[in-house]
């Protein structure tokens, strides 16, 4: 998939004295990594402006690092003077000039997407800010993003747009295998897929809804699961914790069966309101 893409050119906008200065804090930060041989990848809204061609008013640069890199990203940026922060320990940090930060993601906040080899493996070739760097793959965009289902935030929208643009050409076989036993999160957003864009349906390969819908049909008629679980938590950190508090469900992030320790779910969800 990743060769097949050619990204939208960047677009020349005007922007103010200050916005320079912000625009000039991101290119600092791709250059310190790239100049301390750190590999990263660039996400958020910049690469989906270059995948879908929908420009946005980035509010941070997303920068995408391996677990075991981020110690060394950290370092680096506060050699250079830089106020760095560790706000979630499972997946999250933060580079900070004045008002303006550079998010450091190496997992996500349900513990799932843990940023790997593959990632670069698949990455894209683009320009950012006037400088080489790569791409989130697609695939793992789409990933990503399938989880995020806030009350105040959701990327479904992205994932259609997503399907819209390449579900013709994504590594199929990948995708499912990041999804695992998550399936039906996948399965929802290529459903609601076809809502969308019910001219667009063949995007999505046959063999792919084949496989959904034989899968669908085979769980429907197992055993439902033995344990009070409640998934949703993958989904949103905030909108299910009465499930867990009140109702008596597992949290399925919880470990063994999840990602993360009761002290890393419990930080993750300190900020909820």
């Amino acid at each position: 998939m990743s060769g097949q893409i050619e990204p939208q050119a960047p677009r020349m906008t005007p922007v103010s004295g200050q916005r320079q200065g912000v625009l000039a804090f991101y290119r600092q930060g791709l250059r310190l990594l790239s100049d301390a041989s750190i590999p990263y990848l660039v996400g958020g809204s910049y690469a989906l402006d270059r995948y879908i061609g929908i420009e946005r008013d980035p509010k941070d640069l997303d920068l995408f690092v391996r677990p075991q890199d981020s110690s060394a990203v950290f370092q680096t940026f506060a050699a250079a003077g830089y106020e760095t922060r560790l706000s979630f320990a499972h997946w999250l940090g933060k580079v900070f000039w004045a008002d303006h930060f550079i998010d450091l993601i190496f997992n996500s906040g349900n513990g799932l997407c843990a940023v790997d080899d593959a990632w670069f493996d698949h990455a894209v070739e683009a320009e950012v800010l006037g400088i080489s760097v790569r791409l989130c793959p697609p695939e793992e965009t789409i990933w990503q993003k399938a989880f995020i289902a806030e009350r105040e935030r959701y990327d479904g929208a992205d994932v259609a747009h997503m399907l819209r643009a390449y579900g013709a050409t994504l590594a199929w076989p990948r995708l499912l295998r990041r999804f695992d036993r998550h399936w039906r999160v996948l399965m929802s957003h290529i459903v609601l897929f076809g809502y969308i864009y019910p001219a667009e349906r063949r995007q999505i390969p046959e063999w792919v809804m084949t496989y959904f819908m034989k899968r669908l049909q085979d769980e429907t008629r197992s055993t439902p699961h033995s344990s009070r679980v409640c998934q949703g938590t993958v989904l949103s950190r905030s909108q299910y914790l009465v499930d867990i508090m009140q109702w008596d469900y597992e949290d399925a992030r919880l470990r063994p069966g999840g990602p993360l320790s009761s002290e890393e779910i419990a930080h993750w969800s300190a900020g909820v309101d």
